[in-house]
């Protein structure tokens, strides 16, 4: 794929850097760098955490991916060169009658270019499809990308329209088109896009992934890890510049062209393919991650403009150790009522005392802290009500 398929192989079975591990159940904890940059330099931990966000994705790809996903990309491609290559019709080499514009151009082109364009446009047609019903959770999502990719191949149009060596003899207000597009495509893409699937996200964890142990919760956190599709979106934005300046630059000259350049129409081709990888990347994650508990993404802002803002919760104090005051993982909820986890093994909580819902094992009425490791009751680990 053209995605990740860079990435550097650590491991055997069930994916790079997670050998052993059974790619359905594997999960972003799981997986293990065996060489790490910041055993040399401590401010290279940020690496090894994209490092392992993009080993983990690699893997799921692998495993994951199935014909919906090969599908769009390639329905992309066969788009990609019915719409820009030549295909030595003439066509777009000698840059064709400007002087006829519109329907009446299409009704000019000879037959094959006329078939070409079309199946150009049924492809295309076929790659939203097919994503539009893969990925409906993130279908509004869909919609604002397409719409921001539209502004940018816009925008590179309007600014080689009179600027055909754009950026080269430019003139002010060729930029400007093309930095309001831009403004449009950020807007949508991260303002819009990014903060719907980052809130959705920080939601999904807060209400599905709750657990009066703090490792527990922070360990979802890291699971639901964002910063590899960040990655991507960028790269995405990255590439449809790319591919709208290079379609616009290899068709902007004006007739006779007499040096048409394949070159810039391979550039096309490729970064287009690219964009179509990360597009399905960018859809596919949030959906792979989000998609059996949640029916669309949405900010918190949209979310309380549709009425489906989720009711505020009143979290209860967490327990503070009485030797260090380091976190605990005892809770005390409104009320009074105190729970407790059962153990590692177990994801059951409780009353200090009781069975435990999950294993029956008796909860604990001791627990230690994660940070000194003393042992206390779990009475202590809450500050006292004054009587008055």
């Amino acid at each position: 794929m053209p995605l990740f398929g860079a990435i550097v192989g650590e491991g055997e079975a069930g994916g790079p850097g997670v050998a052993g591990v059974d790619p359905r159940t594997l999960r972003l904890t799981d997986v293990q760098l065996r060489h790490s940059l910041s055993d040399r330099d401590e401010r290279l931990r940020i690496l090894d955490i994209f490092r392992e966000d993009l080993i983990f994705h690699t893997a799921m790809i692998r495993s994951r991916w199935s014909s919906a996903e090969i599908t769009s990309i390639g329905l992309a491609f066969v788009a990609l060169v019915l719409g820009s290559w030549d295909l030595g019709i003439g066509e777009l080499a000698t840059g064709g009658d400007y002087n006829r514009v519109g329907l009446t151009g299409f009704r000019n082109l000879s037959d094959i270019s006329l078939m070409a364009a079309l199946l150009s446009l049924i492809a295309w047609a076929g790659v939203f499809i097919t994503m539009w019903t893969k990925y409906p959770i993130m279908r509004e999502n869909l919609v604002y990308l397409w719409i921001g990719m539209i502004a940018i191949q816009l925008g590179s149009i309007s600014a080689h329209s009179n600027s055909p060596n754009f950026p080269s003899d430019s003139s002010s207000m060729d930029w400007v088109v093309l930095g309001m597009s831009n403004l449009i495509f950020f807007f949508l893409a991260i303002i819009v896009v990014h903060r719907a699937v980052i809130e959705t996200r920080d939601i999904h964890v807060q209400e599905r992934h709750a657990h009066p142990d703090p490792r527990v919760v922070q360990k979802a956190w890291r699971d639901h890890s964002l910063r590899a599709w960040s990655l991507s979106l960028g790269a995405w934005m990255i590439m449809i510049n790319l591919m709208s300046w290079s379609g616009a630059h290899a068709i902007s000259q004006r007739p006779p062209i007499e040096d048409y350049s394949n070159l810039l129409v391979a550039l096309y081709i490729i970064t287009g393919l690219a964009a179509s990888g990360f597009l399905v990347h960018i859809l596919w994650y949030p959906q792979f991650m989000l998609g059996e508990a949640e029916d669309r993404i949405q900010s918190v802002r949209a979310r309380e403009v549709s009425g489906e803002a989720p009711e505020p919760t009143s979290a209860g104090e967490q327990g503070k150790c009485p030797i260090c005051s380091g976190s605990t993982p005892a809770v005390r909820h409104e009320g009074g009522r105190i729970e407790v986890p059962c153990s590692e093994s177990c994801s059951g909580s409780g009353k200090p005392g009781t069975k435990c819902p999950e294993c029956d094992t008796a909860l604990p009425i001791r627990i230690e802290c994660p940070s000194c490791r003393s042992n206390t009751t779990v009475v202590s680990h809450f500050s006292r009500p004054e009587a008055w």
